[in-house]
C-alpha cells in the first residue's frame, strides 16, 4: 500500500505545498527588485508582532472561517459551493435587519438574534441552487456562481433604493444602535494601563467562529446527518442502496453551507462596519476555498489556514505601505498558494507517498 499516514496527509502536504509556494513568491519579489527576506520580515511585523496587527490578522480570519466552513461541508458531500461571496452578502443584509428593526437593550440578545438572521439569509440564498442540483442536475458550480452576482445587484438596489437613509448618499444602511455594538477585541483585553489590539476591528465573534468549528467536527463526524453527507460524498450509488435520500441530503448540506457562509456577515456587518455598506465580504467568500482545500476540510484545517490568510492579507497591507511592493502582489501569493494545495496537490503528494513506502519496504 503506497498511501502515507494520515498526519502526513494533514500536515506533511500542506506544509511542502506552502513552502514551496512561499519559494516562488520570493522570486517574484526578487523580480521586481525587492528583497525576500526584507518583505516577510515587514509581513511578520506588521500582522503579527504587534497588537494591533493581531487585531486585523485575526478579524480577517474570522471571516474566512465562516466561508471555509461553508465550502469545507459542502466539499464532505461532493459538492462545490462557490457561492460563499453571495450567501455572505445576504447573511449581512439578515444581519443589518434584525439590528435595525428591532430595539435590543443588550448586544448579547442582538447578537443571538442576528446570527439567526444571518444564518437564514445565508441558507435562503443557497436553497434554490442545492434544489436545482438536486433535482434537475444544474451544476452547483455554475448556479452558485450566478447567484453571487444577483446577490451583488440585489443588494445594490436594496442599499440605494431602499436602506438608504433620507438624504444620505452614500450606498449604506443607516448605523446600528450602541446598544448592538459589538464588544472589540481593544475593549474586551485592554487594561488602565495598557492599550491592546487598538483600533483593530478583531470582535467577539472571532469566538463564534470557533464555535462554529466545533460545531461543524460535531455535525460531520459525530451525527447520523454528518454520515449521511460524508456517504454520499464518497458514493452516490451506496448511498441510494443505504436508504439515503440524496435529494434531501444535498439540499440539507446547501441549507448548512449557506447558513455557515452568511455567518461571516455578523463579523463584516455587525461587528466592524456597524452597518450594511457594499462589498463588505471582500472576496472572502472566494477565499474560503482556498481555505477549504488548505485545511483539507477538516474544522481544525480551517481555522488554521484562515489564520494564514488572515496573515497574508493584513501583512500585504503592511507590504503595501511600507515599501515599493504592489498591494496585488498578495494576490499572486494567494494565487500560488491555492495552485500547490490544489490544481497541483498531486505533484506534492505522490513524491512523498513513494518516499514513504520506500521507508516501509527498507523497514
Amino acid at each position: 500500500m503506497d498511501r502515507m499516514p494520515a498526519w502526513a496527509d494533514a500536515v506533511l502536504v500542506p506544509l511542502v505545498s506552502l513552502l514551496l509556494a512561499g519559494a516562488l513568491s520570493a522570486l517574484v519579489i526578487l523580480a521586481i527588485g525587492e528583497s525576500p527576506v526584507e518583505a516577510f520580515r515587514l509581513m511578520v511585523d506588521g500582522a503579527l508582532m504587534r497588537s494591533a496587527g493581531w487585531g486585523y490578522t485575526l478579524y480577517y480570519a474570522t471571516n474566512f472561517v465562516f466561508t471555509g466552513l461553508a465550502v469545507a461541508v459542502a466539499f464532505h458531500a461532493r459538492l462545490f459551493n462557490i457561492g460563499g461571496e453571495g450567501q455572505a452578502m445576504l447573511g449581512g443584509l439578515g444581519v443589518a435587519l434584525v439590528c435595525l428593526s428591532i430595539p435590543w437593550p443588550h448586544w448579547t440578545l442582538a447578537l443571538a438574534a442576528a446570527s439567526l438572521g444571518a444564518a437564514a439569509f445565508g441558507a435562503l440564498w443557497a436553497v434554490v441552487p442545492a434544489w436545482l442540483q438536486a433535482t434537475r442536475g444544474s451544476h452547483i458550480v455554475i448556479t452558485t456562481i450566478m447567484f453571487n452576482f444577483i446577490a451583488a445587484a440585489f443588494l445594490n438596489y436594496l442599499l440605494v433604493n431602499v436602506l438608504k437613509p433620507a438624504g444620505s448618499m452614500d450606498p449604506a444602511s443607516a448605523r446600528f444602535p450602541e446598544a448592538v455594538h459589538l464588544p472589540t477585541f481593544e475593549d474586551m483585553f485592554s487594561t488602565a494601563g495598557t492599550a491592546l489590539f487598538r483600533g483593530a476591528p478583531a470582535n467577539v465573534t472571532f469566538f463564534v467562529a470557533i464555535a462554529a468549528c466545533i460545531a461543524v467536527w460535531l455535525l460531520i463526524w459525530r451525527t447520523r446527518l454528518g454520515y449521511e453527507i460524508r456517504a454520499l460524498g464518497f458514493s452516490e450509488t451506496g448511498a441510494r442502496y443505504a436508504g439515503i435520500s440524496p435529494v434531501r441530503v444535498v439540499v440539507v448540506t446547501m441549507l448548512i453551507s449557506g447558513a455557515l457562509a452568511g455567518l461571516m456577515g455578523i463579523n463584516a456587518t455587525m461587528g466592524e462596519a456597524e452597518r450594511l455598506i457594499l462589498n463588505s465580504t471582500e472576496g472572502a467568500g472566494f477565499i474560503g476555498i482556498a481555505v477549504a482545500l488548505m485545511g483539507r476540510n477538516h474544522p481544525l484545517g480551517v481555522f488554521l489556514a484562515a489564520l494564514l490568510f488572515g496573515f497574508l492579507y493584513q501583512g500585504g497591507a503592511e507590504l503595501a505601505l511600507w515599501t515599493n511592493i504592489p498591494r496585488e502582489l498578495i494576490v499572486v501569493i494567494q494565487a500560488l498558494v491555492i495552485l500547490f494545495t490544489g490544481a497541483l496537490d498531486n505533484m506534492v503528494r505522490m513524491p512523498l507517498e513513494r518516499a514513504f513506502a520506500g521507508r516501509r519496504r527498507r523497514g
